[in-house]
């Protein structure tokens, strides 16, 4: 159940759209409301959603986020959380990503899942989402947490779109059944100096799992993922600062390469 009231929510909801919209830092806001709960983190993101769509924004997807065991070891998390990925957080392969748009930006190498048939939860597993994957194409999420010093607990992420805000996506698209996802091997370069490696193991053992967990939650709402859906399953590597002027390439096993410029 939630504590906070309706009120409470959509103003908290407007106070973090507003700081990402804006691009300024706020305070974590379990500071103000110690008692809120995962309920409450939920409403507030999906009223942000509700409020991206009342004004004409589509929502294009989803992203899982805090999907390492690693990542969530980090930031004293208990489980993943996810987010919604809008229409204008999408950028083109080697397009340009404005910096003073963001608050402190970092990248990471992720894959993208796009189903052909629904996934509704409870009790989805791997093989469902194997089962109801069209294809996979690498993608790169621009994570900025509109928290300061990126310092934040989960229901506070959550609240705050689990750090949404930009996204790349291109490369090769492949069929799950010719691809071995928990080896699939990432290199992110910045500037041409390889920056990170990861394999596709490192989100919760294997990417599918991703998106068995991304559906089983949203059954917590009443929600499913239909078919077509898009979703980034979560950091292959870990989340690279990036500044003005940088340029970044991610190189993907048998899936070529995408990258971008921050301007």
């Amino acid at each position: 159940m939630g504590t906070l009231t309706k009120s409470q929510i959509e103003e908290l909801a407007i106070h973090l759209e507003n700081a990402e919209l804006e691009a300024y830092e706020v305070t974590k806001i379990t500071d103000d409301f110690p008692n809120m709960t995962y309920e409450d983190a939920f409403d507030i993101q999906w009223e942000i959603r509700r409020r991206k769509e009342e004004r004409g924004n589509k929502i294009v997807g989803m992203k899982m986020g805090l999907t390492s065991w690693a990542k969530m070891a980090q930031m004293g998390v208990e489980h993943p959380c996810y987010g919604f990925l809008a229409d204008y957080f999408s950028v083109p392969d080697g397009g340009e990503i404005k910096h003073d748009e963001l608050i402190h930006p970092k990248i990471e190498a992720e894959l993208a899942f796009v189903l052909k048939d629904e996934l509704k939860g409870p009790g989805i597993h791997i093989g469902d989402v194997l089962r109801a994957t069209d294809f996979v194409v690498p993608a790169v999420e621009v994570i900025d947490s509109r928290y300061k010093d990126f310092k934040f607990d989960l229901k506070s992420v959550i609240a705050d779109n689990s750090s949404s805000t930009r996204f790349v996506t291109g490369g090769r698209m492949a069929n799950v059944a010719d691809l071995d996802l928990k080896t699939l091997g990432v290199v992110m370069e910045i500037n041409g100096e390889v920056v990170q490696t990861g394999a596709g193991a490192a989100v919760l053992g294997h990417p599918a799992a991703s998106v068995a967990m991304l559906a089983n939650m949203l059954a917590d709402r009443g929600e499913s993922l239909p078919a077509g859906s898009f979703i980034m399953i979560g950091a292959i590597t870990a989340a690279v600062q990036v500044n003005k002027g940088d340029n970044f390439t991610v190189h993907y096993q048998g899936l070529g390469s995408i990258g971008g410029k921050f301007v």
